[in-house]
Parts: C-alpha cells; structure tokens; sequence
C-alpha cells in the first residue's frame, strides 16, 4: 500500500523533525559541506515514477520537485555538476530487475523521460539499468573528471536506487549527503529504514535548506 507521507504542507517540518532523529554520532567529525567539491546526483525523476497514472508512481515524487529543483539552479550558479539519472532497461541489460519487476522502463516507455519541470538539461543526464547509478556507467569517472569529492543525493525511490547509489559512492570514497526532503518512496517505512541505516555510517542525513545555508 503506497502512501503519501509527504505534502507540501507538512515535508519540512517531517523533515526536520526526521534529521534531528537521525542525528549523526560522527557528525562534527566530518568534513563541512563545501559547495566547490560537490557534485548533485538526482536519480530517476522520471514520468515513470512521478505520473499518477503509472503502476510506479510515487505518492511523494511531485511533492519533492521544487525542492530539488531551486538545489538544481543552485549548483549551477555555483557552478558545480549536476548528474541526473535515467533508468533504462532492455531484457539483455536488466538483469536481476526482470524478475523482481512486472515492467521493464524501455527506452520507447511513453513515460521514460525526466520531468521537464525539473529543468535538466541533456548534458546532465546519465542512463544507468541498475538501482546503483555506478554500476556498469561512467558516473565514477565524470564526477571525479569534475573534480567531486562530496555527492549530494536526491530522487527516487529512497530505499532502492538512492541508497544504493549512496552507499556505492560511500565505497568509491565520495563523502555523501542525503537530502531527507530531496527523496522519496512507496511508504514511509521504507522511507525511514534508509535514514536511520545510512545515518550509521555511510551519510550525512540533511535538508536541501540545510545544503543551501551551509
């Protein structure tokens, strides 16, 4: 059962509320968030998850688009990268996402393309077949071709292709942030299953504000 935890009215105060919970132990032993190290990965905001009438929507997904959004237009006045993921597949790729998925997202989908009230734009798009935005792309070597040693997380859905992605950038070396309010999935639960693990040892749990101010 899906469920629309976030609304507009009441994600940032969830929010907040949530990164108090999930308050890092480690946290003021890490390095600041430094704006000219970082590098913004908004995974799969695709009208595959975002319309209403896909078997994939995500109640949350359009409540999370402005937020990442104003982030988006301010890594770019800063000039830092943007890297915004496409998922998708074709039964030679797939792999393992065959069986646990009734629909592949093919490349001719009606709905595969990213929002365009997003506003990416296509040098900022990478494609990727797996929940791990890393695996089997070129991701790796175009962040640090850009020069990036923090990744700041944001997309759908929070407990498959955003965590993944997090923890395989916490492998590659990548310092991560985990935007609270930038994410979202099916339900909540699995929504705060993701922070309370990453929060452990893989992420910085934060808020686009907080990303922002900092």
């Amino acid at each position: 059962m899906k469920e629309a935890y976030f609304q507009p009215e009441t994600i940032q105060s969830l929010s907040k509320q949530w990164v108090e919970t999930y308050h890092q132990k480690g946290k003021d032993l890490r390095q600041p968030f430094k704006i000219e190290e970082a590098g913004l990965l908004i995974l799969d905001m695709q009208r595959y998850f975002l319309d209403e009438g896909s078997h994939a929507w995500v109640p949350g997904g359009q409540v999370i688009l402005p937020g990442l959004k104003k982030l988006a237009d301010f890594f770019r006045s800063a000039g830092r990268p943007i890297i915004a993921t496409q998922h998708i597949n074709n039964p030679e790729n797939a792999g393992m996402m065959a069986s646990w998925w009734s629909e592949l997202i093919l490349q001719d989908h009606e709905l595969v393309d990213i929002e365009p009230g997003l506003g990416i734009k296509s040098q900022e798009v990478l494609q990727k077949t797996q929940y791990d935005a890393f695996l089997d792309s070129n991701l790796e070597t175009r962040l640090n071709e850009l020069g990036v040693k923090q990744v700041v997380v944001g997309g759908v859905m929070t407990h498959l292709c955003c965590e993944t992605t997090a923890r395989s950038a916490f492998g590659r070396g990548f310092e991560v942030f985990f935007l609270v309010d930038g994410t979202a999935t099916y339900t909540q639960d699995y929504h705060q299953a993701s922070l309370l693990n990453l929060a452990h040892g893989v992420a910085v749990i934060t808020t686009i504000e907080q990303i922002i101010a900092e």
